[in-house]
């Protein structure tokens, strides 16, 4: 079962990017992650952010463990949000193969697990852009290139299988497709009728986040029109603007 989502959340209303939330997305779209402080001075400016503000960001989000600061004054990502962005890369340029209708399913079959266990579980579920069919059974089509963690194994179970329920009535059950397709396509429009560079950085950024929910299904399984590669390729176009190499297929 999928997540009901707003019609406002399927909009643009997007709010203006905090000091940290600036910070954060300018490192995880520079590779390597990392940049000088007279450099994030300079590219946090149109943002109306000034040098203490960054500053007060960028001490805080050290002390928190966002990010890791080198003798010369040379801030880069932590350990964990690397990770992130390697995320990130991957829903840029996800790979795949060719589907010919096996799905993968996982199912739970640790117990005893404490609510914060069993959320974490259901955030990384999520993040290998597996569904819930019902608590604890997972799945999705079997067309990613992309191996699961070792350590995921020892609390599920993997299997290989093949839904009696027609194959795109199951994936219009498991995920938003019509939800999802609406903002992306008001991304794209929101992102041409956009001139400003922080507006732009803006809706760029959303647009990231939102194609890490984009459940790269095969192409028999979406709607018409499915407005993904288009998101993809505008990002691409955004970052070859600024200069920024799209990364290269996730491993």
């Amino acid at each position: 079962m999928h997540m009901n989502v707003s019609a406002e959340a399927a909009g643009t209303d997007l709010r203006p990017l905090s000091a940290r939330s600036v910070v954060l997305s300018l490192l995880l779209g520079t590779h390597p992650p990392e940049l000088p402080v007279k450099d994030l001075v300079r590219l946090v400016e149109p943002f109306g952010i000034g040098g203490s503000t960054l500053r007060a960001a960028l001490s805080r989000m050290t002390a928190s463990g966002d990010l890791r600061r080198t003798d010369d004054a040379v801030y880069g990502l932590s350990e964990r949000l690397l990770t992130r962005q390697r995320r990130q890369d991957e829903a840029v340029r996800p790979r795949t193969r060719a589907w010919h209708g096996d799905w993968e399913m996982l199912v739970v079959t640790a117990s005893g697990r404490g609510p914060a266990e069993r959320a974490d579980l259901r955030t990384r579920l999520t993040a290998l852009r597996l569904a819930e069919l019902r608590e604890g059974v997972w799945l999705r089509p079997a067309n990613l290139v992309r191996a699961l963690p070792a350590d995921l194994l020892t609390t599920t179970e993997s299997y290989t299988c093949r839904p009696a329920r027609p194959a795109p009535e199951l994936a219009a059950s498991l995920w938003p497709l019509t939800t999802w397709s609406a903002r992306a396509r008001a991304l794209l429009a929101r992102a041409a009728e956009s001139p400003l560079p922080p507006d732009r950085f803006t809706v760029f950024a959303a647009a990231v986040r939102h194609l890490l929910t984009d459940p790269v299904l095969p192409p028999e399984l979406l709607p018409p029109d499915w407005p993904a590669d288009r998101l993809r390729a505008a990002y691409a176009a955004y970052r070859a603007e600024l200069g920024e190499p799209t990364p290269p297929p996730g491993d």
